[in-house]
C-alpha cells in the first residue's frame, strides 16, 4: 500500500493551495483517510479525515483551526482532496497523508500508513 500525496507549496498570507492524495495497492477497505501536519517544534496534528464504518456511515472531521478555510474531500475512493484557503502563517507545516486501511486477506485488520509529508509555507 501507498499513500502518493502532492501540491503544497509557498504562498502570502490569505492565499489558496491544495493538496490531494491516492492511495494505492492491495486496499480491501479504507477505514479512516485524511490530512495531519506538522509545525517545526510541535506535535503532528489532525487537520481533516474521514472515518467510514459500514454501521453508521462516513463521518468528517476537521481541527477546529480548519474549519470555516479548508474543504476536505473524498473525490473517489482512494483520493482525497484538501482545498486550503484563507492561509495564515500558523498553517506552515509539514502535512502528511494518513489512512488506516485493511489489505486484501488480512482478516480485517486495519494498518496505518503514512504518505510522504509535502511543505506548506504560508509567508505574512
Amino acid at each position: 500500500v501507498q499513500l502518493q500525496a502532492s501540491g503544497g507549496g509557498s504562498v502570502q498570507s490569505g492565499g489558496s493551495l491544495r493538496l490531494s492524495c491516492a492511495a494505492s495497492g492491495n486496499i480491501f477497505n479504507i477505514n479512516v483517510m485524511g490530512w495531519y501536519r506538522q509545525a517545526p517544534g510541535k506535535q503532528r496534528e489532525l487537520v481533516a479525515t474521514f472515518t467510514h464504518s459500514f454501521s453508521t456511515g462516513t463521518s468528517t472531521n476537521y481541527a477546529d483551526s480548519a474549519k470555516g478555510r479548508f474543504t476536505f474531500s473524498r473525490d473517489d475512493y482512494y483520493t482525497v482532496t484538501l482545498q486550503m484557503n484563507s492561509l495564515k502563517p500558523e498553517d506552515t507545516a509539514v502535512y502528511y497523508c494518513y489512512a488506516e486501511i485493511v489489505v486484501a486477506n488480512t482478516k480485517n485488520i486495519g494498518v496505518d500508513y503514512w504518505g510522504k509529508g509535502t511543505q506548506v509555507t504560508v509567508s505574512s
